[in-house]
């Protein structure tokens, strides 16, 4: 009876110290988060599209970024991304298995129950009056064992942290994956139609050569012209005919890559031809300091350093001792057919590291080494977020400039052809002034439509670049077992405490 209240005093100890949690206590390390974007100044850009200051309730990108473009086709070809994509399955299945790890970890709170069947040979010698008399028999026993650990020091309760901000992270990835593959669907899909745009351009300026070449023969066989210019004319049209050719290569590579982005075969995969209509949306931007809570890579990053904190936790309970407590009992007889003998034990058991030659010493330094590479990531994916926001204003705000001067710049060079052509046909000037024009007027019209391929690229970057309408609330949905994951506090400029 005093052994019993012996262990019972020890188990009601256990539970009184569990607790107890070793470690330190996770807080947001800062991060550098500007007032405002640099390349976002008033006046700089008057009454141009694709920009929008943040209004209320209107400050961030929301549901299906993709169909601000209004296009179609893309929205059907974005909604194909999210169900057939390879590499979003793959994280997909990574979000699955930790979420499983969760649950592993959550299972160390629980005691362990086994029970077996043991046959034994026994054999014995026995020296009487002497003589030696052996006798050997079988044993049967039906043993039933449970250990359990209590969680004196958080061991496991920071093994069960460390899951859950692992599968935070990997559900912020996952969300990464799928905007990284949207945003690379939609910028193939306007570098095709930009091609498309390119080839309408060649077509017709194939057209204008031939044109222009069948002048220069009429011209030749009337005698008012020279077979020097008709070889001139020749050559500007079979390198143009080249160049309206090659277009089909680039084109073909964007359909191809746009079919893998779909989960489906190039072989079997077509998109018609349809030019590029320049229509960069309002994009509402917000302050920088929402970003920290827009980018998925940031939030996995965050959620990286919790896991990390969570761990130095896991390694300083080493120095503290374990005490399990474990029973076993059941019947047993040497006899199959009757089991009529019962055996029971109960008891703990204290397991301290007395010597280890600076392991553990080690393996906490391992380990706040590893938090301070993910603190460091951190700041620097947070970096990169502000760079990549920046890149692509300036991108919008110089564009949205430029296009309207390169379509000046194309009504000049048309004008000048004109005047040229009219000045060959007048006899005052030579071909070669026709020539130029046409080189000029063609470099103008391709430089065009590379100015709104950059301009559709660019709003397609910044969205990505804004965390294409994700948010870090989201996490909260995240199921640890039973629980709800606990989220980041949103902007916390405190360190944590080491």
């Amino acid at each position: 009876m005093s052994t019993l209240a012996n262990n019972g005093a020890v188990a009601i100890l256990a539970l009184m110290l569990a607790g107890c949690a070793i470690g330190p206590k996770y807080v947001r390390p800062s991060a550098v988060s500007p007032a405002a974007f640099k390349e976002l100044q008033p006046g700089d850009f008057p009454n141009t599209d694709g920009w929008k200051t943040g209004q209320p309730k209107d400050d961030a990108i929301r549901g299906n970024w993709w169909e601000v473009f209004h296009d179609v086709r893309l929205n059907e070809l974005e909604d194909k991304v999210n169900i057939s994509n390879q590499n979003i399955a793959a994280a997909a299945a990574a979000y699955s298995a930790a979420q499983a790890t969760i649950k592993e970890a959550r299972s160390q709170y629980f005691p362990t129950v086994t029970a077996g069947a043991n046959i034994t040979n026994l054999h014995l010698v026995i020296p009487a009056a002497g003589a030696v008399i052996g006798n050997t028999y079988t044993e049967y026993s039906l043993p039933l064992q449970a250990s359990w650990e209590p969680d004196l020091w958080g061991r496991v309760r920071n093994t069960v942290k460390a899951s859950t901000y692992a599968a935070q992270a990997s559900a912020a990835d996952l969300q990464n994956v799928r905007l990284a593959a949207q945003s690379a669907l939609a910028a193939d899909f306007y570098e095709l139609r930009s091609q498309d745009s390119m080839q309408q351009v060649l077509n017709a300026t194939v057209v204008s050569y031939a044109e222009a070449l069948e002048l220069n023969q009429s011209l030749y066989q009337s005698g008012l012209g020279s077979d020097e210019a008709v070889a001139q004319a020749e050559t500007q049209l079979r390198a143009a005919q080249a160049q309206a050719a090659s277009v089909g290569i680039l084109r073909a590579q964007y359909e191809h890559a746009i079919a893998l982005l779909i989960g489906e075969p190039a072989s079997t995969f077509n998109l018609t031809v349809e030019p590029l209509k320049p229509n960069p949306p309002a994009i509402p931007f917000g302050v920088p300091a929402g970003l920290l809570e827009r980018r998925p890579d940031i939030a996995a990053a965050e959620r990286g350093m919790a896991q990390a904190n969570a761990q130095i936790g896991i390694a300083k309970a080493a120095y503290y001792p374990n005490i399990t407590l474990s029973a076993s009992g059941g019947p047993e007889s040497i006899s199959i057919t009757s089991l009529p003998s019962r055996f029971w034990s109960v008891g703990p058991a204290l397991v301290e590291t007395i010597f280890d030659g600076g392991l553990r010493k080690a393996t906490v330094q391992q380990y706040k080494a590893a938090y301070d590479q993910t603190v460091a990531n951190y700041r620097q994916t947070v970096l990169t977020a502000f760079q990549e926001v920046e890149d692509n204003l300036a991108s919008i705000r110089i564009l949205s400039q430029v296009s309207g001067q390169q379509d000046a710049a194309i009504d000049a060079a048309a004008r000048t052809l004109e005047e040229a052509t009219a000045r060959y046909q007048g006899g005052l000037d030579p071909y070669l002034n026709v020539l130029a024009a046409q080189i000029i007027l063609l470099n103008a019209q391709q430089t065009e439509v590379s100015f709104r391929e950059q301009q559709m690229l660019a709003s397609v970057g910044l969205i990505k670049a804004l965390g294409g309408g994700w948010d870090a609330s989201s996490l909260q949905e995240t199921k640890c077992g039973a629980n709800p994951c606990p989220a980041p506090s949103p902007n916390n400029p405190h360190s944590a405490d080491r």
